[in-house]
C-alpha cells in the first residue's frame, strides 16, 4: 500500500522523499550497528538504504540536466500552412519548488522522530537508560526456600529496584550506561538451600553493583559482633533509613579456567579485587535478615561510601513500594 502511494506521487516529490528517507534510515541504522554494537546485519541494511538514496540522487541529477538542455531544432518542411490554434496559457509546475516542499515536509517529520528518540523513556530521568533486567532462573520456578518465605522479594524485584537510570550518577560515573543487568532467586550458601537469598547485579564499564536480600535469623548487630574480631579500620557502624547498618570490605574470589585441550578444568582460586559492602537490616527492629549492597571494580578502585549510602536510600523505598503493590 505504501509503495503504491509513493508511485502515485509526482516525480519531484517522490524522488526527494526516497532520498531523504533512505539517507535518514541508512545513517541511523549504520549508527546502531557501528556505535551501539548491534551486529553486522543492521550494517548491511543501513548500507542498502544509503545505496538506494545515492541511486535516486543520480536519477534526479539526470532529470534536472535534461530539463535545462535546449530542445533540438526541427528541420523545415514544405506543407500547407494551417491556421494557428490558440491555447489558453498554462504555467508549468516548478520542479524546484516541489522538491523544496517535499524535502522541507519530511525534514520536519525526521526532526520530530529524532527528538522523540532522544526523549527519556517513561519514568526515566535525563540520566543514561539502564540495561533491561534479565532473569537467571531458567525454569521460572523459585526455590523451595523462597516459597516458604512469604515476604521474600524476587531477584527480578531487586533488579528492577537497583537498575535505576540514575545509578551511574550515584556511582560517580554519570556518562556510563549499564552493560548487563540480571536477577536470580538464589539461596544462601552453606544452608542446604533452606535460606532464601535473591540477588541482582548491574554492571558498568567501571563498577559492578550487587544487591542481595538474605532471609535468615542473623541480625545486623550479631553480624557486626562477628566481624569486629578482624579489628579492621574499614568497619563502620551506622543507621540507614532508621535501620541498623554496617560497612565492611573484603576481597572477591577469582577463579581461572583452563579451556585448553583438556576439556576445560577449574584452576586455582585466587584473591580478586577489593569489594565494599553495605549491610542493612530488613527492618528497623533488626529482627533478622538483611539487604547487602556490594560494589567493586576490576581495577580495585572503589567509590566513596556515600555512593553506596545514596544507592541504598534510593533502592530500599522502591523495594518496599513494590512489596506493597503486590500486596
Amino acid at each position: 500500500m505504501l509503495g503504491l502511494l509513493v508511485r502515485l506521487l509526482p516525480f519531484w516529490i517522490r524522488e526527494p522523499l526516497v532520498i531523504l528517507v533512505g539517507t535518514v534510515f541508512g545513517v541511523r541504522i549504520l549508527h546502531m550497528a557501528l556505535v551501539d554494537g548491534e551486529g553486522w546485519a543492521p550494517a548491511v541494511i543501513g548500507a542498502a538504504f544509503l545505496l538506494v538514496a545515492v541511486v535516486r540522487v543520480r536519477v534526479v541529477v539526470h532529470a534536472l540536466r535534461a530539463r535545462r538542455r535546449p530542445a533540438p531544432p526541427v528541420a523545415a518542411v514544405t506543407a500547407p500552412v494551417a491556421p494557428a490554434v490558440r491555447r489558453p496559457p498554462g504555467k508549468e509546475p516548478n520542479a524546484f519548488a516541489q522538491a523544496a516542499l517535499a524535502i522541507g515536509l519530511f525534514a520536519v517529520i525526521g526532526g520530530v522522530l529524532w527528538i522523540e528518540g532522544r526523549l527519556p523513556e517513561s519514568g526515566a530521568t535525563g540520566a543514561s537508560r539502564a540495561a533491561t533486567c534479565w532473569s537467571g532462573d531458567e525454569d521460572g520456578k523459585p526455590p523451595t526456600a523462597h516459597r516458604a518465605t512469604s515476604d521474600a522479594v524476587t531477584g527480578e524485584d531487586l533488579c528492577r529496584a537497583l537498575n535505576r537510570p540514575e545509578l551511574p550518577e550515584l556511582l560517580g560515573t554519570p556518562t556510563e550506561t549499564a552493560t548487563y543487568a540480571s536477577g536470580t532467586d538464589a539461596t544462601a550458601p552453606l544452608t542446604d538451600g533452606k535460606v532464601a537469598r535473591p540477588e541482582a547485579r548491574v554492571e558498568f564499564d567501571t563498577y559492578t553493583v550487587e544487591l542481595s536480600a538474605t532471609y535468615d535469623e542473623l541480625t545486623v548487630a550479631q553480624y557486626a559482633n562477628l566481624t569486629t574480631y578482624r579489628n579492621a579500620p574499614d568497619l563502620r557502624k551506622l543507621t540507614v533509613l532508621g535501620r541498623p547498618a554496617l560497612f565492611t570490605s573484603d576481597h572477591m574470589m577469582r577463579i581461572q579456567f583452563d579451556l585448553g585441550s583438556g576439556g576445560g578444568s577449574g584452576g586455582p582460586v585466587g584473591q580478586g579485587p577489593l569489594a565494599r559492602t553495605l549491610t542493612v537490616a530488613l527492618d528497623g527492629e533488626d529482627r533478622g535478615g538483611s539487604y547487602g549492597f556490594t560494589v567493586w571494580s576490576e581495577t580495585g578502585a572503589l567509590p566513596d561510601d556515600r555512593a553506596l549510602l545514596d544507592i541504598a536510600e534510593a533502592v530500599l523505598p522502591e523495594i518496599a513500594r513494590g512489596k506493597r503493590d503486590r500486596g
